[in-house]
């Protein structure tokens, strides 16, 4: 939902971003490694988190061996869904002109909306500066790449819209329609559905990449947000943000298979909010994140059931993402202003690094 973090946010306000063009450049503070490019060692081993700060406009670029924030990246107004271009050279963030939606006042001014802020901002990893912003549709939330690289498959949150952006044009050559408010989207393995969660109407649509049209509707929990494929893409995995759970989705029958129920050791008044989820290495596990819950969730596939859950991760956690050798999680902390480093073995934090603003998404690179 649009407004589930305001009460939480409201402190933030003076954060709130910065414009972006279609030129900008965000400054660099250190010369980034070079890419692991066909397997190739790359100059520098040590994988670096980059993470989505929704009210500062930049990608903070983390070294989780030091925990210290090494660079800044100005990308834009309100960061949020983040990813790395197949070829791991480029790093896309969703940027936004439309603000996050604080508390009203009798005598507040209307939010400030900009339109020409709307965008997925392209940066070059090996500079850490903005190449160029290509066009996103209206409110950008999250996306995903096509796995042949091509093609990024966007949410459109306000318009109720997926967009289909042609990366070698740089234009987006279609819409579609897939339910208010949708807020997480993921292409099946095989590349021939797009699957897209409406947060208003507690469903995923199917997408043709090709045509754009909606194969399916499936029913979720409510207030679906992230979605996960397993390794085959057999099954789908969405998160359930005000259902407290995680819908597995059986990708050939397309239909909902069971409703995973989501669970804290020591629970917090405000109950689990399952949001970001990623995928274990070895394809045996799902880490969910909980949001307001503060914990993060640990379902084993083979089972479709909850076996963990490790607590007191950080305030609001939202996206996270594994170290590459899965031993490692890394959580971005919304409302503790932090990136939380989670030793799996132990279930221990062992870092905390300091952010600033409103740490949204992440990814990790080397």
């Amino acid at each position: 939902m649009r407004n589930v973090r305001v009460a939480a946010l409201a402190a933030l306000a003076v954060t709130l971003g910065s414009g972006c063009s279609q030129k900008r450049q965000g400054a660099a503070e250190h010369a980034s490694a070079s890419p692991n490019l066909n397997g190739s060692a790359p100059l520098n081993a040590t994988p670096l988190v980059y993470v989505s700060n929704e009210t500062s406009g930049s990608v903070a670029v983390v070294d989780p061996a030091t925990a210290q924030v090494v660079a800044n990246i100005e990308v834009g107004k309100r960061p949020r869904g983040i990813q790395l271009s197949r070829d791991r050279k480029l790093l896309y963030v969703a940027v936004s002109g439309s603000p996050l939606v604080f508390p009203s006042k009798a005598d507040s001014p209307p939010p400030i909306v900009d339109r020409n802020a709307d965008g997925v901002a392209v940066v070059d990893l090996a500079t850490r500066k903005v190449a160029r912003v290509l066009p996103s549709g209206q409110d950008p939330e999250t996306f995903d790449v096509s796995p042949d690289g091509s093609t990024l498959f966007i949410c459109n949150e306000e318009t109720s819209e997926l967009s289909a952006l042609d990366l070698s044009s740089g234009k987006i050559r279609g819409t579609a329609n897939v339910g208010k408010e949708p807020g997480g989207v993921a292409v099946r393995p095989d590349g021939r559905a797009v699957y897209v969660s409406s947060e208003k109407d507690d469903q995923v649509s199917v997408v043709d990449p090709s045509t754009l049209a909606i194969l399916a509707q499936i029913p979720a929990g409510k207030g679906p947000r992230s979605i996960v494929f397993a390794q085959d893409g057999g099954t789908a995995f969405v998160t359930n943000e005000l259902g407290g759970s995680v819908t597995a989705i059986d990708t050939g029958a397309q239909k909902s298979k069971t409703e995973i129920a989501i669970h804290e050791d020591s629970p917090m008044p405000s109950g689990v909010r399952p949001m970001g989820a990623a995928l274990s290495p070895d394809g045996k596990l799902l880490y969910v994140s909980t949001g307001r819950g503060g914990s993060l969730a640990i379902i084993d596939i083979a089972q479709l059931k909850q076996v963990r859950s490790i607590d007191g991760i950080g305030d609001r956690p939202w996206g996270i993402a594994l170290s590459p050798d899965g031993k490692l999680l890394y959580s971005a902390n919304g409302t503790s202003t932090d990136l939380s480093i989670v030793n799996l073995a132990t279930g221990n934090v062992d870092k905390r690094v300091h952010i600033g603003g409103l740490p949204w998404g992440l990814v990790v690179a080397l």
